[in-house]
C-alpha cells in the first residue's frame, strides 16, 4: 500500500532545504487543543504540515514546532497518507498529553523574501496612508490589521510633538521679550543716574539715583532668572529632539516589520486561493504535490516575520507608554518652574519699588521747563513767511503838473540839450500878466528858481518817479 501510494506521488522538491527528525511530548489546555493548525495531507498532498502555532498555546509555549514542519506520527502512529482532519481527531483523541514525531524544516528567511515579497512591501507603504474605498477603486489588494490600537497612539505622538514644538517655539519668544524688557529697564537706570548726576538738590539727586539704582538691579535679577530658565529649554528640547526622534525610528523599524509581515500573509493568502482554485479545476498543482516546500517556506517566513513584529510592537508600546508618562509629569514639572521663576522675579520687582520713600521731591525748574517747540506750529509759520515780504498797498494818484513842470518832463528828452534848454529858459524875460478869475495865478520866476535850486534832476528821469526825486 504504502509503494503504490510512493509510486503515485511525485518526488519531493525541497527547494535546497534541509529536514531533521524529532519527538516532542506537549501537554493539552482545558480546552484538549495543542494550539496548531493542520495543512496538506491526502489526496493532494504527500506531506503533512503546521500551517500556524498560535500565540498562548501549550504549543507555542514548548517552542519546539513551527510553522512548515512536517507531522510524521501522533502517539506512534504513522500520518503517512492521512488528510488532516483525520490527523486532528488522532490528536483529539490523546488525554492530557500527546506524543508528536516531526520532521523540522530549516528554512532560509532571505531564501523566501523574494521580489514578490519586496513589491508587496511597497504596495502596503502606499496603501497605508490611503482610504480603503480610493484602495478598492484601484484594484489593491492589501492584508489589514483589525483592532490596531497602535494607529491611535501614532497619532497621540504626532500631536505632543506639535505641541512640545510650539511649547518651545513661545518659550524662546517670551525669553526673548523678556531681556528686551530687561534692556528697558537698564536704560531707565541708566538716564535716571544720569538726571541724578545733574541735579542740584541734594534731595532730589539722591532720589533719582536710588530709582535708577531699582531700576539696574531689577535688570540684573531679571537676567539671573532667565539663566535659571534656560535649562528647562534644554530639557524640553532632549525631549523633543532625542526621545520623540528615538521612538520615531522605532516606529519606522516597526513599521517596515509590520509591511513585510502583511506581505507575508498576502503571499500565503494568493497561494492558497490559487490551491483552491486548483482543486476546484481538479487540476494537479505541482508544488502541493512534491511536497509544498515553497508553501511551507512562505509560512516559516510568516511566522518569522510576525515575531519580529510583534517584538517591534511591543517596544513601540513600551517607549509610547515612557513617552507618555514622561510627558505628563515632564510637562507640569517643566511649566511649573517657568511660570514660577517668572512669579518670583515680578514679586522681587514689587517688593523693591513698593519702598516708596523717595517721592514727592523738589527740583527747581525753569519758567519755560515744559514749553515745548511744535513741529506743526513751525510748519504754519514756515507757510506764513512770504506774508510778512508783502508791504501794504497804497493805491496811486495821477497828479496835475504846473505848466512849467510839464514842459521840463519831456517824454523822449534829449541828454545833451536838456541843460541848455532849461538855461535859455531861465535867461528870457518874463512877462507880468494880471491873472484872470479864471485862470491860476503864476508864480513869479525867482520862486520857483529858488525851489527848484534844491532839486537833483537826472539827465534819464526813472520811469514811475518824480524827475528821480529822494
Amino acid at each position: 500500500m504504502l509503494d503504490m501510494e510512493d509510486d503515485y506521488f511525485l518526488e519531493e522538491d525541497k527547494l535546497g532545504m534541509t529536514v531533521t527528525s524529532g519527538v516532542v511530548n506537549i501537554k493539552k489546555d482545558q480546552s484538549n487543543l495543542i494550539g496548531i493548525s493542520i495543512g496538506g495531507g491526502a489526496p493532494l498532498c504527500p506531506c503533512l504540515y503546521i500551517v500556524q502555532v498560535f500565540d498562548n498555546t501549550p504549543a507555542s509555549r514548548e517552542g519546539t514546532l513551527q510553522s512548515g514542519d512536517e507531522l510524521v506520527g501522533v502517539n506512534g502512529q504513522s500520518v503517512k497518507g492521512k488528510t488532516k482532519v483525520e490527523v486532528a481527531k488522532m490528536i483529539q483523541a490523546c488525554k492530557e498529553e500527546v506524543n508528536i514525531k516531526y520532521n523540522k524544516l530549516h528554512a532560509d528567511p532571505a531564501q523566501g523574501k523574494s521580489l514578490d515579497i519586496v513589491l508587496k512591501k511597497v504596495k502596503h507603504r502606499l496603501v497605508e496612508n490611503m482610504s480603503t474605498s480610493t484602495a478598492d477603486a484601484l484594484g489593491l489588494s492589501r492584508a489589514i490589521l483589525c483592532n490596531d490600537t497602535l494607529v491611535k497612539k501614532l497619532q497621540e505622538l504626532d500631536s505632543t510633538e506639535t505641541m512640545y514644538r510650539g511649547l518651545v517655539d513661545h518659550s524662546k519668544r517670551v525669553m526673548k521679550a523678556f531681556y528686551g524688557l530687561l534692556q528697558v529697564y537698564k536704560a531707565f537706570g541708566d538716564a535716571f543716574a544720569g538726571i541724578g548726576v545733574r541735579e542740584p538738590q541734594p534731595r532730589a539727586s539722591e532720589a533719582f539715583r536710588a530709582f535708577g539704582d531699582y531700576h539696574r538691579l531689577m535688570e540684573k535679577n531679571g537676567v539671573q532668572t532667565l539663566k535659571t530658565i534656560k535649562p528647562i529649554l534644554s530639557d524640553l528640547g532632549t525631549y523633543l529632539n532625542k526621545a520623540i526622534p528615538d521612538t520615531k525610528l522605532t516606529i519606522r523599524k516597526y513599521a517596515d516589520a509590520k509591511f513585510e509581515y502583511l506581505s507575508y500573509c498576502l503571499k500565503v493568502k494568493e497561494m492558497d486561493d490559487e490551491e483552491y482554485s486548483y482543486a476546484a479545476l481538479q487540476e494537479p498543482l505541482y508544488r502541493v504535490e512534491t511536497g509544498n516546500y515553497e508553501y511551507r517556506l512562505i509560512l516559516r517566513c510568516r511566522q518569522d516575520a510576525r515575531a519580529r513584529f510583534a517584538r517591534l510592537r511591543s517596544d513601540v508600546l513600551v517607549k509610547l507608554e515612557l513617552l507618555d508618562s514622561k510627558h505628563v509629569e515632564d510637562v507640569v514639572r517643566q511649566l511649573h518652574r517657568f511660570v514660577s521663576q517668572f512669579a518670583k522675579f515680578y514679586e522681587d520687582a514689587k517688593e523693591t519699588l513698593a519702598q516708596n520713600t523717595l517721592f514727592p521731591i523738589e527740583m527747581d525748574l525753569a519758567r519755560s521747563a515744559f514749553q515745548y517747540n511744535s513741529t506743526n506750529q513751525q510748519i504754519q509759520y514756515e507757510d506764513d513767511d512770504d506774508d510778512e515780504l508783502i508791504q501794504d498797498g497804497v493805491e496811486a494818484i495821477e497828479d496835475t503838473p504846473t505848466p512849467l513842470i510839464a514842459d521840463l518832463i519831456d517824454p523822449s528828452p534829449d541828454p545833451l540839450n536838456s541843460a541848455s534848454d532849461l538855461t535859455s529858459l531861465l535867461s528870457k524875460p518874463q512877462e507880468h500878466k494880471s491873472p484872470s478869475a479864471d485862470q491860476p495865478a503864476i508864480l513869479p520866476i525867482e520862486t520857483l528858481i529858488g525851489d527848484l535850486a534844491p532839486l537833483q534832476i537826472n539827465s534819464e528821469p526813472t520811469v514811475g518817479t518824480l524827475i528821480g526825486l529822494d
